[in-house]
Order: C-alpha cells, then sequence, then structure tokens
C-alpha cells in the first residue's frame, strides 16, 4: 500500500468516524426531543389540572359549548361534569356556562332529563344556567331544566322549533340528462333520497314527526319554566329567537347576570372549580404544544412507532 492509497483510507476512516459521531447526536437529540414530550404529556395528564381550588364552598362550573352532537361528546362531557360537580362536598351550587346554537334533539331531551334527575337528587344545590352569546334551538331545550336561566341583554335566546334540511337535484338531473336507477325494497325507504322526485306522501311523514318532536321541546319548556312562561304570545314557540332583552319579558330567562355576579351575590363565593372534562387527553395536549406537534405524535402512535423511535 502507497502513501496516496494510506491517506486516502485514513480520510474515509476519518469522514466514518464523524458521521457516525453525527448519527449518534442527531439520535441523542431525538431523544431528548421524545423525553421531553412525553415529560409534558404525563405533567397535562397527570399533574396540571388547569384548577385553582380553594378550600371551603365552591361553586362548580361545567361548560356546554359548540353544537350538540355525539362527534362533540356533549351529552357525556355536560352529564360527567355535573355528576362530578354536584358529588363533590364542597360544592355549594351549579352553574352551566351555556353557548350552543343547539343540535341533535335527542341529546338535548338526554341531557335536560339528567338535570331534572339531578335536581331531584341533589335539592340543596341548585343547577343554574348562564348563557353567553347564544343559548338557542337545543341548548335552551337543556338550560329550561335547570332552577334558573340567566343571559346578558345583547345574548341570543330561544328558537324553540325543530328544523331539517334538504334538497332535491331531479330539476338538474333532467337538464344534463341523468337518471336515478334507485332500487330500493320498502315504498319509504328512500324518504328524504334528494335525486327522486319529491313524494307529497313522505313529506308529510316527515312533517309529521318534525311537529311530533317539536311538541316534546314544546312541553319539555314548559314543565322547566312552569309559571314563568309568557304562554298566550303566538310567537313563542314559532321556532324565532330573541335577545336577552326581549326574552326576559316572555319567561324565557330570569335576569341578567354572569357567573362572577352569580357566584358572589347569590352564594357569596369567588371559588368558582371548572369540573368541565376533557375526555380526550389529546384535546388538551393540543392547547398545550400545538396541533401540528402532537399530529405527528398521534400519528407516530398509530403506527406503533413510538418505542423504536426512542430506543
Amino acid at each position: 500500500m502507497n502513501n496516496d492509497d494510506y491517506t486516502i483510507m485514513q480520510q474515509m476512516i476519518l469522514e466514518n468516524i464523524k458521521e457516525r459521531r453525527s448519527a449518534r447526536r442527531w439520535k441523542i437529540f431525538f431523544r431528548v426531543i421524545w423525553l421531553v414530550i412525553i415529560i409534558g404529556i404525563a405533567y397535562i395528564v397527570f399533574v396540571d389540572k388547569e384548577k385553582d381550588v380553594k378550600s371551603g364552598k365552591q361553586i362548580a362550573l361545567v361548560k356546554l359549548s359548540g353544537t350538540i352532537s355525539d362527534e362533540n361528546k356533549t351529552y357525556e362531557i355536560v352529564k360527567k361534569g355535573l355528576n362530578d360537580a354536584l358529588q363533590d362536598k364542597n360544592t355549594v351550587a351549579v352553574i352551566i356556562k351555556a353557548n350552543s346554537p343547539g343540535g341533535s334533539p335527542v341529546y338535548s331531551a338526554m341531557l335536560y332529563d339528567e338535570i331534572l334527575r339531578l335536581r331531584k337528587s341533589y335539592p340543596k344545590k341548585p343547577i343554574e344556567v348562564v348563557a353567553e352569546e347564544v343559548c338557542a334551538s337545543g341548548c335552551y331545550y337543556i338550560a329550561s331544566a335547570a332552577d334558573k336561566i340567566y343571559a346578558q341583554p345583547a345574548s341570543i335566546i330561544g328558537s324553540i322549533g325543530v328544523i331539517y334540511t334538504g334538497f332535491g337535484l331531479t330539476g338538474l338531473m333532467q337538464k344534463i340528462g341523468v337518471d336515478s336507477r334507485l332500487i330500493i325494497s320498502g315504498k319509504n325507504k328512500a324518504m328524504g333520497y334528494p335525486f327522486v322526485a319529491e313524494n307529497p306522501t313522505q313529506t308529510a311523514i316527515q312533517q309529521a314527526m318534525m311537529d311530533s318532536i317539536h311538541k316534546q321541546f314544546i312541553q319539555a319548556v314548559k314543565t322547566g319554566r312552569g309559571s314563568r312562561l309568557v304562554t298566550n304570545d303566538p310567537e313563542l314557540f314559532s321556532g324565532r329567537y330573541w335577545i336577552g332583552e326581549n326574552a326576559i319579558n316572555l319567561g324565557l330567562i330570569d335576569g341578567f347576570a354572569t357567573v362572577d355576579s352569580i357566584a358572589r351575590e347569590q352564594f357569596n363565593s369567588d371559588n368558582i372549580v371548572d369540573f368541565t372534562p376533557e375526555l380526550d387527553p389529546w384535546d388538551k395536549i393540543s392547547k398545550k404544544f400545538g396541533v401540528s406537534l402532537v399530529d405527528s405524535a398521534k400519528q407516530a402512535v398509530s403506527n406503533s412507532e413510538f418505542s423504536g423511535t426512542i430506543n
């Protein structure tokens, strides 16, 4: 081996050593990053409760926000929050902070029934609702089960009605020369199907279902609000909504207040404890680390690559 060959081999060995050192540094770096993420997750899930809990009596807060649906887990979240709050020996009252345009009549009715049940089980712990920007339709359905409802003068309140949305494309299909080749078993199986002409009989069936749900809604509000409602107003159950300034005259709300003012003035306490559960830990992690970082971690976990990265 001549000197040139020896020099080339020496350079190759040195380069190989440098690459291995660099790879080792990157491996250590990523291990540290994953360690920080794991520690952060553990802290958020097991330590950080995001509550400033004081001793003594407390006003429990449960948030009802967004569209009422199974996808948003509205029923599970509010139900768990209410039960946890009322079971706590320090709770003297529960306030539901509502900000929702409504949603599923089924989950609204379920929460309505749950609030009535809890009021009977805990008669000495009032359940009150404070509406923020909007408490309409299914949200108001739920709120009407509470002991009292408060809002702001500009809050949107009411909308005691039911809606079904659909569309028909038969006219467009005729224009562009497209026909529907629908095959069904059962004459009403395709009720509401947008690619066939509207059927008056089926429309009447759908209308009857909407009317039935509407009656359930009306009865729930009447039962919950009782004599406070001005039931002789023909617009009350028409599906329209009001601002708080007008809603109070119809008995839809009991007054104007905020969560803080009710805690201070009615229950002489500033100890408000949020009992709203976060059923999915990833939701909480997202708020701390950012959506993109958590999405990457989720993907790693789902692909079973998490342990392989840190080993």
